[in-house]
């Protein structure tokens, strides 16, 4: 009956989470800028692989007898996971080792192997409570999971031992395996872009025969403190989804309303009996100016097909007039330091020029690139810093 409820009360917690993650994003689509949403990663970003090892202790019917020395033994750990967002992912751990069984009010010791193979869920509460940083140095880490445990067969004779006033079945096999329900809380420090230090306390429920020492408890279980590096594997971060500025887009809309108005009222005054007769005027040497930008999203420097038209122009404008241009990249300077937006804002400032050299057949010798990080801000808006200007020199 135990084990019924406690596979419940599991089923019922990874129901949970997800049902939070699935409203936490529908909040973010619904309040740009109040929570952060994120781009779905591709199949090979996010994973990780965990190697561990530390203590662990089994708590059956006579284990508290027992002295704590003899009980404690070593825990070794691996496990492969993905991180789907950066607040939920899943993960296939194995541990295993040896785990001491106790007899006779402690007098009597098993020395049992076995392995326990679970699925679990994990929920990154650092990130889900606070914002999400790929340089946070601390994360807490809650799980839940299912697995299968087995437990070797053991050759060491056994005392009698009572069930119901029956000697429990000396034909082993069917009582080697179970299945476990597993909870814990792993605390996690980054190291590196590549590693962590990360810390698990775990508790494994099993049935009550998995020791072989069956008496009254329905379920028993497996304390586990573990250590051990985290290697991330892939993309390790998760990008920012930039909520689209509909009070700037509402504003261009009605500035070119209104020169599309003023545009029709000059053609309905033409032509004017009345104006006096003008002189033709020799005309005026054009001023050969690219006013030409590539906006980037957050921490990228991928050219949005909606930006490829101000680079077409700019290939246009080389093309008629032998012109040549200057490329600078910058970044928003709320985002990131200033080594990294350097790095960054170059990335930006060559995809431009790559896109002119290779789709538009552009001479590089025409092309000047510069970065300028952000220490230089050309706009007041910090958003709109994420950019790339490109002017005729």
């Amino acid at each position: 009956m135990k084990t019924k409820f406690l596979v419940s009360a599991l089923l019922l917690s990874i129901s949970v989470i997800m049902y939070a993650q699935e409203t936490q994003t529908k909040v973010e689509s619904q309040e740009a800028g109040y929570k952060t949403a994120f781009k779905r990663n591709k199949a090979g970003d996010n994973w990780f692989i965990h190697f561990g090892a530390g203590a662990q202790t089994y708590f059956g019917d006579f284990d508290t007898d027992a002295d704590l020395t003899n009980r404690i033994t070593v825990a070794p750990t691996i496990s492969l996971g993905k991180w789907f967002s950066p607040y939920w992912g899943l993960r296939l751990k194995a541990q295993g080792g040896a785990i001491h069984g106790f007899e006779n009010a402690g007098d009597f010791m098993q020395r049992n192997r076995y392995y326990n193979l679970h699925l679990d869920a994990l929920w990154n509460l650092s990130n889900y409570w606070g914002k999400y940083s790929e340089t946070r140095v601390f994360n807490f880490t809650p799980y839940v999971g299912l697995g299968f445990a087995h437990r070797f067969d053991n050759t060491q004779s056994l005392p009698a031992t009572m069930t119901n006033n029956a000697p429990f079945p000396t034909d082993y096999a069917r009582y080697s395996n179970a299945i476990s329900v597993n909870t814990g809380l792993m605390f996690g420090f980054r190291l590196s872009k590549r590693v962590n230090l990360d810390f698990d306390l775990g508790a494994a429920v099993v049935p009550d025969y998995f020791d072989r020492i069956v008496r009254k408890a329905e379920n028993e279980i497996i304390f586990t403190a573990t250590t051990g590096f985290t290697i991330n594997l892939g993309k390790t971060n998760f990008e920012v989804v930039e909520p689209m500025d509909y009070a700037l887009i509402n504003d261009l809309n009605g500035k070119i309303n209104a020169l599309r108005s003023e545009r029709d009222n000059l053609a309905a005054q033409l032509p004017c009996p009345k104006c006096p007769e003008v002189k033709p005027v020799a005309p005026v040497e054009e001023i050969n100016y690219v006013p030409n930008v590539v906006f980037f999203r957050l921490n990228s420097a991928k050219i949005d097909a909606n930006q490829q038209i101000s680079v077409y122009n700019t290939a246009q404008f080389m093309k008629n007039t032998g012109e040549k241009i200057k490329v600078v990249g910058y970044a928003d300077k709320k985002t990131g330091t200033s080594s990294y937006n350097l790095g960054l804002s170059e990335k930006r400032a060559k995809a431009v020029a790559k896109e002119l050299t290779t789709k538009y057949n552009i001479p590089s010798q025409n092309i000047v690139v510069e970065w300028k990080g952000s220490e230089e801000q050309p706009y007041p808006e910090n958003n709109w810093n994420r950019v790339v200007i490109m002017s005729a020199q």
